[in-house]
This record gives structure tokens, sequence and C-alpha cells, in this order.
């Protein structure tokens, strides 16, 4: 399909939700963003705005290509005629089954049922809905417009061609994708995840501070950024919930949240997105 054939919703206005939003935007498709407040969809329209205008800047976008129409609602009733659906609600199972439960019980046979997630096993969400065969998941990194490369999870129900028309999706939103087999954190996140964990326990420790804890990284391992400043991109509460996940169902100790971890996502130092987590921003 070419953009103009698309008509991509989005269930969820945080922080992925929007994410996702302004890269379909900037690469021309249009968008129906969905989210239950109205107060959140506001702010979600001012952050795309700001967020297109930096991608733009930042050569992140095409040339020439006209900014896809944004509209949003606080219904799923909107959602009906999309051509794709993309989830991006709470990392919460049941948060996340009741989305997609209405929303499959809404769109056509044969669309894309996507969840975006970092953790949670497509086939337990694929009960929810109404067609497992037109199910799958994604796994945008943050923010989606700058990195371009996607995981895709198929779960055991998914079909061929659920798998075809996100390939195509993702085509039209200029990234490149690989598929992975569907098991509690897929491959980024059941490596990555328990990584920050423990570093995040290093800082507690007292072993090192964060700056020095992300110089080693950047400087011995060649890492772009380093493990904390990672973790306040993903956002900690993010982080939280997704371990939360990787512990329950794999077992591993090292995926339990660490004690840091969960303090600073009670005390709302959540990341770049609060202003404040393992650094101030």
């Amino acid at each position: 399909m070419e953009q103009d054939e698309h008509t991509l919703v989005v269930l969820g206005a945080g922080v992925m939700g929007v994410g996702i939003t302004t890269l379909a935007v900037g690469f021309g498709l249009p968008v129906t963003l969905i989210d239950v407040d109205e107060q959140i969809l506001d702010r979600a329209r001012r952050k795309i705005r700001q967020e297109l205008k930096l991608a733009t800047l930042m050569g992140a976008l095409p040339e020439n290509t006209e900014p896809g129409e944004l509209r949003t609602a606080t219904s799923a009733d909107s959602g009906a005629d999309a051509s794709a659906v993309i989830e991006a609600v709470t990392e919460t199972a049941e948060v996340k089954a009741a989305v997609l439960a209405e929303i499959s019980a809404l769109v056509k046979p044969g669309t894309p049922v996507v969840s975006n997630t970092s953790s949670i096993p497509i086939d337990e969400l694929a009960d929810a809905v109404a067609r497992p065969e037109d199910f799958l998941g994604t796994h945008f990194m943050n923010p989606p417009y700058l990195i371009p490369m996607v995981e895709v999870i198929r779960g055991r129900r998914t079909g061929d061609a659920a798998q075809a028309a996100l390939g195509s999706v993702l085509t039209a939103l200029g990234r490149r994708w690989l598929v992975v087999a569907d098991h509690p954190g897929f491959v980024t996140s059941r490596v990555l995840h328990p990584m920050l964990n423990d570093a995040i326990r290093v800082v507690r420790e007292k072993t090192a501070p964060p700056e020095t804890v992300d110089a080693l990284f950047e400087g011995c391992l060649g890492h772009r950024t380093g493990p904390l400043r990672t973790a306040d991109l993903i956002g900690l509460d993010n982080l939280a919930d997704s371990l939360r996940v990787l512990h329950a169902r794999t077992g591993d100790e090292g995926c339990r949240p660490d004690q840091l971890l969960l303090d600073k996502v009670r005390a709302g130092h959540l990341g770049r997105k609060s202003g404040r987590g393992f650094y101030d921003y």
C-alpha cells in the first residue's frame, strides 16, 4: 500500500502513542489518536506539533511530504474504519486486553490489530481479541521517528496476512523490522531491561553515580547512551512495569524491580517525561 491507502488508528496518547503518531503524521499518513481523556489529547496535540518540528530539524522525516491529517477522539468507535490499529496504552496486561477487545470487535476482519508492548506476550493478549489471526505485536523504541528498526512479534495464532499488512504499514513509515518469536520481553527487553535494573542496583549500592556508570558504558562498551539515561528515556514507570511482567512470567530474580527504581517511581521522578529521573531535564 502507498501512504494514502493507510488510515492509522493509535490507541493511547501517552509517550509511545504520541511518538508513533508523530512518526506516522510526519510520513504523510492520516492518524486518529484515541484516548479516554480530552485533556490528555489536548496535551498530545501540542506535543505532536513540537515533536514534528524537532523531527524535521533533525532530518528524521521525508522532505517534500505533506503531514498527514491528525484527528483525535475519545471513543473507540472512531477507529472502526482503520486500515491498521496500533494500541499503545499502559504496559499492563489487563488494560491492554480491555482496549484490544473493544477495538478488535469494531474494525473490519482482516484489519491488523497491533499491540505495542515491550514485554507482554502476544498470545496472552490474543485471548482478548475478536480475531487472533489479525493480531500481532510491535516494539517501537522511543522516540519512534529516530529509531529506524522495529521489533515485530508474531504470536502463535498470527496469520500471514496480518504480518504482511503490518509490514506494509512499517514500510510506509520508513521503518525496517525484524520478526521474533513470542516470549516474555521478546529480544530487546528480555536482554536490556534486566541490564538496566542491574545498573540501577549498582547506583543504589553506591558503587558509582549515574554519570560514571553511563560514561563507562559509553567509553568502554561503545553504547550511544548509558543505561541510566536509557532508563530515563524509556520512563522509569514503564521500566518498572516491564520488569514486573518479566519477573512474573519468567521467575528471573534479576527482573525484580530494584528498590531505587520503585522509590523514584513512587516519588514521581519518571525520567525525561516528568523532568527528573536519574538526571534532571
